[in-house]
């Protein structure tokens, strides 16, 4: 049984930040930093000119010493906002109404609720009480494409079935000045707040994906490398060295699983530019094939698990022809990959 993925819609944060704006938050908050010059150099070759957040850079969430309940009932209630919004996107688009639904998979990690996405927007959107749910609640980065994999899942278990994939993140909530290292300041300049929605059906709606086949795997031994923490003043989100080649190690395993066939086109999660360079050179695919990836990190930076979704509604805006052979691949926390096999479907 074949999955078909309508385009994306993607909402952001109100408030517009600059990668300059950030190097002057910086700069006030760390002024004796012994590696303030290097600091900066990073933040400026991070690959983000812009980002959107849900509040103000000085609010006390964001560059502010809010703490972690004050962190946390905020970055839910922007990110239940954004992904109200982006779902009844989707939904109109699609030409659907939340009764049509069958089955809604939710992906969010950036704050703690119970009861979470799922259910509030079960009620927020008129969602039907009996639907199925399925909520990631901590996958983070891969967030995206593993909600797309469960809907594939749902589509193949149960036939004619209509799927809500809904991401969001509120991605400033983990900006603290607490955070010194360099790994922390780079993520100060490459997060951004954002949420994403689309229809997974049986029966194309309209152009998009194809899934031919899904991917899930955890690199062995990687626990340490990328790991969210939680304190006193929120959540934090800490990785080693070694996620540098987190990539290139789980790349024999992906390509075996890709097959020798030369993919046409990718929908690759915007990581970082690393992220993004290492994947490209290791599936022999050229720099316009990553033209949609690198326009997200400059315009938007990394949304965390709403990513990938935006990246494929770029690809909507510049499609790849009728029949081309892609591949859909996010790497994050764990380490873990997901992944999609799929092809491209000109008419709905």
């Amino acid at each position: 049984m074949t999955a078909h993925v309508l385009s994306p819609h993607t909402v952001l944060g109100d408030h517009k930040v600059t990668t300059a704006e950030i190097a002057d938050d910086v700069s006030a908050h760390h002024a004796d930093h012994p590696r303030l010059r290097a600091l900066l150099r990073v933040i400026g070759n991070c690959g983000v000119q812009n980002r959107y957040f849900t509040r103000p850079l000085d609010s006390p969430t964001v560059a502010g010493t809010a703490d972690v309940e004050e962190r946390v009932r905020t970055a839910f209630d922007d990110a239940l906002t954004m992904a109200e919004r982006a779902a009844t996107l989707a939904l109109d688009a699609a030409g659907l109404t939340a009764p049509d639904i069958d089955a809604v998979v939710t992906t969010h990690t950036t704050s703690w609720a119970v009861p979470n996405l799922d259910i509030h927007l079960v009620s927020r959107l008129g969602l039907r009480p009996d639907l199925c749910r399925v909520a990631l609640t901590s996958v983070a980065c891969p967030g995206g494409t593993q909600a797309l994999v469960r809907a594939a899942d749902l589509i193949a278990a149960r036939p004619d079935s209509k799927v809500l994939v809904v991401a969001a993140e509120v991605l400033s909530s983990i900006y603290h000045h607490s955070d010194t290292g360099i790994e922390s300041m780079i993520y100060k300049a490459l997060f951004g707040d954002g949420a994403a929605a689309t229809v997974v059906t049986d029966t194309p709606l309209g152009p998009g994906l194809a899934i031919d086949d899904t991917f899930e795997y955890v690199l062995p031994d990687s626990l340490e490398r990328q790991r969210g923490r939680m304190a006193a003043d929120g959540i934090h989100f800490d990785s080693t060295k070694q996620v540098l080649a987190a990539v290139t190690d789980v790349m024999p395993r992906l390509q075996e699983w890709l097959g020798p066939r030369r993919l046409d086109f990718a929908v690759l999660h915007p990581g970082s530019t690393r992220i993004i360079a290492d994947t490209v050179a290791a599936l022999r695919l050229d720099d316009h094939a990553a033209r949609h990836s690198l326009d997200t990190l400059r315009h938007e930076g990394n949304l965390g698990g709403v990513s990938i979704l935006r990246v494929l509604e770029r690809t909507h805006t510049d499609p790849p022809a009728e029949g081309d052979d892609g591949a859909v691949i996010a790497f994050g926390p764990g380490f873990a990959t997901a992944a999609l096999r799929c092809h491209w479907q000109s008419q709905g």
